[in-house]
């Protein structure tokens, strides 16, 4: 069985705060554990929740229907109060008597802890003693959370917690809630993975202008920063950013920056001179609906072609798309690693809804395993930058030993000097692009979630992957013969294999984040489809396995 708990108030109000004290308890306990957040581009008020499904089987996408909906606000009862499953309970911040149970937060946090700031701590533990867990595993997390802080904060907190437990035993006793299965409690979200994976591998110099939803990278890496020796700088805008990590991958160091759709348009540029140079930069894009500002704080997946096309003139790239937690983690490492191998950009895309979202997963590896950056370190003085090989790919050294590393944004000769001879750059561009070729014989293939011989073929991108997966399950146990392939990587593709994985299904769907299908267009353009239908959501919210599998039998 799994259940879905919404938080909902007005941002300010301690929705975050309450849902991560439940997240850690439920993980914790052993549940499966999936979050989800939707908030609105504002610092104070509006309507925010916070969705933490619980389950005692593996869980990959956000849940359909609320089966316990904390209203800390009128607003969020009025609007989302329809959404609670039949059998699903209410608890409201009132006294008004609107909900199944009726707790003023505030009222009992100040006769508890003489601090209405408790309030948060108050509500975890009635959605604990609700669902018949031990509150003894949120006051532990308490005690953690706050050690540094005064033993009167960890007392209040505590006494509250059980002050919200007692109140709703007496109002309405258990609601029954999933059994715990797993052992641990590591939870991760898609922005800590990702993080987390830059900093193992040897990254060494961020930068990036704020821009959410890619925030959540930066401000991670700027924390481990000390940990991992990392050189952090918030630059003054996206183009400076792009710049300087060409700067710092051009002197040796690993460099990274990260944005959203809007500020990758200022990037363009940057990656072409990282194109032309032959420079390792790695770029992570978090999409978001648009165009122009859109909305800032949804999710979308409206910015495959942008990105496969970004830049002026042709150089060859990388794009991966990462589609869970654990997918962050891993295609962060391979993306810089093929960035460093083929010496080009290489670009991962992802989304609010990933880059937010919480799982529980098996515990990330977070010592050092540095990548290779395959540095020539005995290049002498007759080193050439950009000599001509059957792969495309030139030894590589940095400045500062014997070898004279001449670099430039124009054409250029092999040993790196500007020229206009058209048949030098004419070498050159057939140099570059012969990376492709490793590249593509390297590239991941798409990943089959179900049987081989499926009539029904479901095929996914990023963030898609979990909701797609559980739309298979739910379509295969409603008699309907389906399976999916998910793209972890979207470019450069293996045309032959990928066709080959595709096989003859006799219906194929692409189900995306956007309005016209740009994996399926992409698939097209390299001829590995032809028919294909697609099921689409651009609503700015991410989808769930139940409207897939509804949509398609529909």
């Amino acid at each position: 069985m799994d259940l879905t708990i919404r938080i909902a108030g007005e941002a300010g109000q301690g929705v975050l705060t309450t849902g991560q004290l439940l997240v850690g308890s439920l993980a914790e306990l052993g549940l499966e554990v999936l979050a989800t957040r939707s908030y609105m581009s504002r610092v104070r008020g509006g309507l925010n929740w916070y969705d933490i499904r619980i389950g005692d089987e593996p869980l990959y996408g956000p849940g359909d229907k609320v089966g316990v909906l904390v209203a800390l606000t009128d607003e969020a009862l009025e609007v989302l109060g329809e959404e609670v499953a039949s059998g699903g309970m209410i608890l409201h911040n009132t006294g008004s008597g609107k909900g199944d149970i009726n707790i003023d937060l505030e009222a009992v946090a100040k006769e508890t802890a003489d601090s209405t700031l408790y309030s948060n701590t108050v509500a975890a533990g009635a959605v604990m003693a609700l669902l018949g867990y031990d509150i003894g595993v949120l006051e532990g997390l308490l005690k953690k959370q706050f050690a540094k802080k005064d033993e009167g904060v960890v007392s209040g907190n505590i006494a509250c917690a059980r002050a919200g437990g007692k109140l709703v035993a007496d109002q309405v006793g258990k609601l029954k809630g999933p059994k715990p299965t797993r052992k641990g409690g590591w939870v991760y979200d898609g922005s800590t993975a990702m993080g987390l994976s830059a900093a193992v591998s040897g990254v060494k110099f961020v930068t990036a202008y704020p821009m959410t939803p890619s925030t959540g990278v930066f401000t991670f890496l700027a924390g481990a920063a000390d940990e991992y020796g990392i050189v952090v700088e918030q630059a003054e805008d996206e183009i400076a950013a792009v710049n300087m990590v060409c700067g710092a991958t051009y002197a040796g160091v690993p460099g990274m920056t990260m944005t959203s759709g809007g500020g990758f348009a200022l990037m363009a540029e940057g990656l072409s001179l990282a194109g032309m140079m032959e420079l390792p930069i790695v770029v992570m894009i978090a999409q978001r609906p648009g165009p122009a500002t859109g909305l800032p704080t949804r999710t979308g997946q409206q910015d495959l072609m942008f990105t496969l096309y970004a830049g002026h003139g042709e150089f060859p790239r990388a794009i991966f798309t990462p589609g869970s937690v654990q997918q962050c983690y891993d295609l962060t490492r391979r993306a810089m690693e093929t960035a460093h191998e083929y010496q080009t950009p290489v670009l991962i895309l992802t989304d609010q809804f990933l880059q937010d979202m919480e799982h529980s997963i098996d515990e990330l590896d977070s010592q050092p395993r540095l990548i290779d950056r395959r540095i020539v370190t005995d290049a002498g003085e007759d080193y050439v930058r950009y000599a001509v090989t059957d792969s495309g790919v030139s030894d590589r050294a940095i400045p500062g030993g014997e070898a004279l590393v001449v670099c430039d944004s124009d054409s250029h000769t092999a040993d790196g000097h500007i020229t206009e001879d058209m048949d030098a750059h004419v070498e050159q561009q057939d140099k570059r692009m012969r990376k492709l070729k490793g590249m593509t014989a390297g590239a991941l293939l798409p990943e089959r979630f179900g049987a081989e011989d499926a009539e029904t073929l479901l095929l996914t991108w990023g963030s898609t992957l979990g909701p797609g997966r559980e739309a298979v399950a739910l379509l295969n146990a409603k008699g309907v013969s389906a399976a999916m392939l998910h793209f972890g990587q979207v470019w450069p593709l293996a045309v032959d294999k990928v066709k080959e994985a595709i096989g003859s299904p006799k219906r194929i769907i692409s189900v995306e984040g956007n309005c016209t299908g740009q994996l399926a267009t992409l698939l097209r353009s390299v001829g590995v489809l032809t028919e294909c239908e697609l099921l689409t959501n651009y609503t700015g919210m991410p989808f769930t396995g139940a409207e897939i599998a509804e949509r398609i039998q529909k």
